[in-house]
């Protein structure tokens, strides 16, 4: 073994050998040693540089968390105000022609609500039933002279959309030989957009719609066009999943899809009770109800 001088001392530090020759000109006290080496090995230990960037990233992680509330919270509100301006633009605007219908609509559906008839079918309904209000209003405008017929619309399932169909009015206008204009009247229009788990900002577009829609089919589909949009961003709100029937494809079908266009019976000068109730019971019961009544009559005694 060689021989280490006592004034030759090797000091660890981290499995590190540190070699001192003890010359007289380098202070070795213990204190100073020691002293070298804890702030070495905080040097090198990465513990107070990763509690610092934790720190840091904590602190941009709430700035961006923040930030990010704040910007999601103002796209919100901008895009439920552009949907509000857009359905406001899109229903202000009418022509001559469809006032005149949205005008002859009004006082068939006045005159039919307020009147104590019947509705034809023989249901007695406070403000009529949605078939009979069609006849009726579809007869008064063919009165007035208008093209109007009861549409029809039926479509098949796919694999975005279910089938279904739907019923409404409509008027076709041929006054302009270059374009042909087609006038839709939908009685339930707001009916049709109302969702029961919408939140507030969707609920106030609603209750901007008319009850009764009157317009050209271009203006209707720019509406199913805004408040599908408007439906879809209010699922997404609620996280809840957008039923198939409430898609842009599904609603635009209601009134695009027409396979009939039915013209109502013959114009009437006025009344809403068209034509009378049909009987509930046929000729063949009539004769079977009197056969049968006969056989019980009692029997006459004979003088």
């Amino acid at each position: 073994m060689a021989r280490v001088p006592i004034n030759h001392r090797i000091l660890t530090c981290d499995s590190r050998e540190i070699e001192f020759s003890g010359e007289p000109a380098i202070n070795l006290s213990e204190n100073t040693v020691f002293q070298f080496l804890s702030e070495e090995c905080e040097g090198l230990s990465p513990a107070s540089s990763i509690d610092d960037n934790e720190n840091d990233d904590d602190e941009e992680k709430e700035n961006e968390n923040e930030n990010g509330n704040e910007n999601r919270c103002s796209e919100n509100d901008n895009f439920w105000e552009t949907q509000h301006d857009l359905l406001q633009s899109t229903l202000c605007r009418t022509t001559s022609l469809e006032s005149k219908i949205r005008n002859i609509t009004k006082e068939a559906l006045k005159e039919a609500i307020e009147g104590e008839n019947m509705c034809a079918c023989g249901r007695a309904t406070a403000n009529g039933c949605r078939k009979c209000l069609m006849a009726e209003v579809c007869r008064r405008l063919q009165n007035a002279g208008f093209n109007s017929a009861i549409c029809k619309s039926k479509w098949r399932s796919s694999p975005d959309i279910p089938s279904g169909e739907h019923t409404f009015l409509d008027v076709v206008d041929n006054s302009n030989p270059k374009k042909e204009v087609r006038v839709i009247i939908e009685l339930n229009f707001r009916a049709e957009f109302e969702m029961a788990r919408a939140n507030e900002e969707y609920s106030r577009l609603i209750k901007r719609l008319p009850e009764i829609f009157v317009g050209k089919i271009e203006r209707l589909l720019g509406l199913v066009k805004i408040l599908c949009g408007a439906g879809k961003k209010c699922m997404k709100e609620r996280k809840m999943h957008m039923g198939p029937w409430r898609k842009h494809r599904y609603m635009q079908a209601k009134w695009v899809k027409t396979c009939e266009r039915l013209a109502a019976s013959q114009p009437l000068s006025s009344g809403y009770l068209g034509r009378p109730a049909r009987p509930r019971m046929s000729m063949l019961t009539v004769d079977l109800m009197e056969s049968f009544s006969s056989l019980h009559r009692p029997a006459v005694a004979v003088v």
